[in-house]
């Protein structure tokens, strides 16, 4: 069982930087896969990132890529998810999950943060 609790969400204007942070509690927290996905209001939740279990290797969605950066620290048990040029669209609530896999992927994961609220004004 791993619990997730996200912050570092806020209101930044057009071509700020956030960074998130995602502090997980409970077992192994060093195996498991971490993602970072978000839900704007009125669509789907939708993939934004992920790292795997050793950092070694990282994936993007293509309309974050090159502006997100996802990173891990295994001795804190946290990951994060850097955000600079920020644009209206990526506003969201963005939500940290975990997945009980070493297989990195956009799907399967396991347990899920509550979300924080990130709004970008123009």
């Amino acid at each position: 069982q791993v619990q997730l609790v996200e912050s570092g969400g806020g209101l930044v204007q057009a071509g700020g930087s956030l960074r998130l942070s995602c502090a997980a509690s409970g077992r192994a927290f060093s195996s498991y896969t971490m993602g970072w996905f978000r839900q704007a209001p009125g669509k789907e939740r939708e993939f934004v990132a992920a790292i795997s279990w050793s950092a070694s290797s990282t994936y993007y969605a293509d309309s974050v890529k090159g502006r997100f950066t996802i990173s891990r620290d295994n001795a804190k048990n946290t990951v994060f998810l850097q955000m600079n040029s920020l644009k209206p669209e990526d506003t969201a609530v963005y939500y940290c999950a975990a997945r009980a896999s070493r297989v990195v992927a956009r799907t399967g994961y396991d347990y899920w943060g509550q979300g924080t609220q990130v709004t970008v004004s123009s």
